[in-house]
């Protein structure tokens, strides 16, 4: 069924959780936190869907989406616009051939901001120390995963 510009799309958003690697196999998986759908009009600029996703969640968010079919291994940042139409865009292709559009599948990530604000301090007044402990590097791995 291909998507009309006039419908609505809908966001499969997870929040408040952390991405760990299952004990299995090691492939990450969203852990705790909550998961809600969310509805929009496809017509929806970055700015207003931000601003839904801070009603939603209640604060402020990063918004990174899952490519169709994909894992979270490769979260996309959605930053503006532009971003936005894109990967609506590529769940439109998917879902091109099904009955029923897919969900756009968001993880929503608490602002970097709030993170570095609270490192800041130590980093810039230990600047000798902080050699010597590299993952308290404010652009580690822990950037890219909550």
């Amino acid at each position: 069924m291909e998507s009309k510009p006039g419908q609505n799309i809908k966001l499969l958003c997870s929040y408040g959780g952390k991405i760990r690697p299952r004990s299995t196999d090691g492939e990450l998986r969203y852990v705790g936190g909550h998961t809600r759908v969310l509805t929009v009009q496809r017509s929806i600029s970055f700015s207003e869907l931000m601003d839904k996703l801070r009603e939603f969640c209640g604060s402020s968010v990063i918004l990174r989406c899952l490519l169709p079919k994909g894992d979270l291994e490769t979260l996309i940042s959605i930053t503006n616009d532009e971003d936005l139409s894109n990967i609506i865009e590529e769940y439109d292709r998917a879902s091109s051939k099904l009955e029923h559009p897919m969900k756009v599948r968001a993880v929503l990530l608490p602002p970097k901001s709030a993170k570095k604000v609270s490192s800041a301090p130590s980093l810039s007044s230990a600047s000798s120390s902080a050699s010597h402990s590299p993952s308290r590097s404010p652009h580690t791995s822990a950037e890219s995963l909550p």
